[in-house]
């Protein structure tokens, strides 16, 4: 069994973790119809040689399709079954890729990959799906109220944010922040994403003192529309009592801020967010392997390089 130097597999687990700082692809979801056009734009791309366009359907594999140079030339000789169907463009820090006439086939989400040449990294962009239906978009109803307060000596409060209804089902959870008198900001604080059949969820964690110095507002992007939400920030404050108490203990029922299918307490957010760190870390595992099986495989057959779905030599020439 051949194995990976350690400084290599560090190499590699860096260039993963690059992800994040890469490409941009703002458009999480495209919805057309059969015949319709559809672009896939891909940003930030001004420090990429070249950039490579990959098809991933939800049982299959990252498939390539053609890659641009920083001149302009596309190359398609990555075999895939459709790319007579797709071409691309690119600006100086921009590039996209077009289908001419959408099949039912071509549903599936699209990745681009900017090859650095500065850093000599592959760095993927975070991709945009495809929905291939007749069904109208239909925007998500967005709801945002606090969730249970955790307990005075945390002096925190969460808010939660509940977008439900929506088609097709992908959206992108923001918060902002505004003080009066001053232009909104982004959030500060801890956020967790859930997701169930007909809505996703976002928590989100703040200062208890924040909160009574700031709004708050929940943003949901969902395909061309963000939709926003306040949160009732009044309701983070803690009740007033207008009457005395009675002198004869009587049952009360606990006070509920929010309804009790989305009311978390202090342990259930601490385990949902163990919870995410545990996917997150099973995630990263994932890439590695399939990225030392891709290099293996390399190693094994260096002269099918034009037959395997490898990321071509071609990065470091010109075509």
């Amino acid at each position: 069994m051949l194995l990976l130097p350690a400084a290599a597999l560090c190499c590699l687990c860096s260039a993963l973790v690059a992800m994040a700082a890469g490409p941009t692809q703002d458009q999480l979801s495209l919805t057309r119809r059969v015949g319709d056009r559809a672009s896939f734009s891909c940003g930030g791309t001004d420090q990429c040689g070249y950039i490579f366009w990959f098809q991933k359907k939800d049982t299959g594999t990252f498939r390539p399709i053609l890659d641009i140079s920083r001149s302009g030339d596309i190359d398609k000789r990555y075999n895939h079954p459709q790319k007579d169907d797709f071409t691309a463009e690119r600006e100086q820090n921009s590039c996209e890729l077009k289908i001419k006439k959408v099949k039912p086939s071509h549903a599936a989400t699209y990745y681009c990959l900017c090859w650095d040449f500065g850093t000599r990294m592959f760095i993927f962009g975070s991709g945009t799906k495809l929905f291939v239906t007749d069904t109208p978009v239909v925007k998500p109803v967005v709801s945002v109220y606090p969730a249970a307060s955790k307990d005075a000596l945390d002096r925190k409060s969460s808010l939660l944010c509940v977008a439900s209804n929506m088609s097709p089902p992908l959206v992108q959870f923001s918060w902002t922040r505004q003080r009066e008198g001053e232009k909104p900001s982004p959030a500060e604080g801890e956020q967790l994403e859930l997701r169930e059949e007909g809505r996703t969820a976002s928590i989100m964690v703040v200062d208890r003192d924040a909160s009574y110095t700031y709004n708050y507002s929940c943003h949901v992007r969902h395909e061309d529309v963000t939709v926003e939400a306040p949160a009732e920030q009044e309701v983070c404050a803690l009740p007033a009592q207008t009457t005395p108490a009675p002198t004869t203990p009587a049952p009360t029922a606990p006070a509920q801020t929010a309804p009790a299918a989305w009311a978390w307490s202090e342990r259930q957010v601490k385990l949902l967010c163990l919870l995410y760190t545990l996917l997150m870390v099973k995630s990263l595992v994932y890439c590695c392997g399939l990225a030392l099986i891709h290099i293996l495989r390399n190693r094994e057959r260096p002269a099918a390089a034009h037959e395997t779905t490898e990321f071509p030599a071609a990065a470091s020439t010109s075509h």
